[in-house]
């Protein structure tokens, strides 16, 4: 016979096994990830390596992504996920303002690569990995992962078959490529992302130097510029994946590393992307006249840039380090020959 008492002493043990499994379940992580990319461009740059996360996570983490300005202007990112605001990003540190010392070669640093496999390999191999984190531990935010985009050339209302025709032209670049730019009369111009193509058509821009031909047919640049110049001042955009730290660092191992091959997927998607969308858009775009500046006139924008390199190099010791790889990894693939380097 059951007693009120035996009743209740059973009552009492009895949810505590029923209820142990979730007592310690773990409720969903959430994170809120910002890319530098508009909606066109971030369904190939991004997208698919986040859904793809979110699928392989399931009820135990989802990444929720969000497109250019959408929850803060892209200047503001860093200090943003340094706050917490954001769990993650993926930018250059040029475009987002980062307060380190290797913001200034984020993105397009003049020349620092010919091709996109030269970033990978420079942080990779020759150590900037180790620099770039050592340098956003400093701030409280998780260097990921970087990899390369495509290369920087100028897409025109006008054409440019010279440096002359450079001269007064109003451009929307990366801080570091329109500071370079400007000693051949390029005038820089800042703007939000989503308003450079109405830009173009106003004529409040004379043209865009931010991406290749794919990109420029991707987000609609193709559609208000009439030339391609096939001349580029960087073979590849460098760009990473962003955390802070401490969000970072609440992740249980098996998501972290499920992180990086996301990442790894996102990186060799860009890699065929590009190289294949660049030539493709070349040969058979129809949109885009191309135009080029003969070799030995370039010459002094590659050279200038030998000069601009040195000039950072001598603003810090941090800087110093990053241009002397910069110039080791040149000479070993000048040094290697075809088909690493072909003049």
């Amino acid at each position: 016979m059951t007693t009120r008492r035996k009743f209740l002493t059973g009552a009492a043990l009895a949810p505590a096994a029923a209820l142990a499994t979730p007592a310690i379940a773990q409720s969903k992580i959430r994170w809120r990830m910002q890319t530098y990319a508009g909606p066109a461009l971030a369904e190939h740059v991004i997208k698919p390596a986040i859904d793809s996360f979110n699928k392989i996570a399931g009820d135990e983490m989802e990444i929720e992504l969000f497109y250019a300005d959408q929850l803060v202007p892209t200047g503001e990112l860093f200090r943003a996920m340094q706050k917490g605001t954001i769990d993650a990003v993926q930018s250059d540190d040029d475009s987002m303002a980062s307060p380190t010392e290797v913001t200034v070669f984020g993105g397009y640093f003049p020349f620092a690569s010919r091709y996109s496999l030269d970033v990978p390999v420079l942080f990779n191999q020759y150590g900037l990995n180790e620099i770039w984190d050592e340098e956003y531990s400093k701030v409280g935010v998780k260097h990921l992962s970087a990899g390369a985009w495509d290369p920087c050339h100028f897409a025109t209302k006008d054409p440019i078959r010279s440096l002359a025709d450079l001269k007064g032209k109003r451009v929307f670049t990366f801080p570091t490529a329109g500071r370079f730019l400007s000693q051949f009369g390029v005038v820089p111009v800042t703007l939000p992302w989503e308003d450079i193509e109405v830009a173009v058509q106003t004529g409040e821009l004379d043209g865009i130097a931010w991406s290749g031909i794919t990109e420029d047919y991707t987000v609609g640049w193709a559609d208000v510029t009439n030339y391609f110049l096939t001349n580029n001042i960087s073979g590849a955009w460098a760009g990473s994946f962003f955390a802070n730290q401490d969000r970072y660092q609440e992740l249980p191992e098996h998501l972290k590393e499920l992180l990086q091959f996301a990442m790894d997927s996102s990186h060799y998607y860009r890699q065929w992307w590009y190289w294949g969308g660049e030539a493709s858009l070349r040969v058979n775009g129809p949109k885009m006249e191309l135009t080029s500046i003969p070799d030995e006139e370039w010459a002094q924008v590659e050279n200038a840039a030998l000069k601009f390199w040195d000039e950072i190099a001598a603003e810090s010791e941090t800087k110093a380090k990053v241009v002397e790889i910069f110039k080791k990894y040149n000479a070993d693939m000048q040094k290697a020959g075809r088909p690493y380097r072909y003049s």
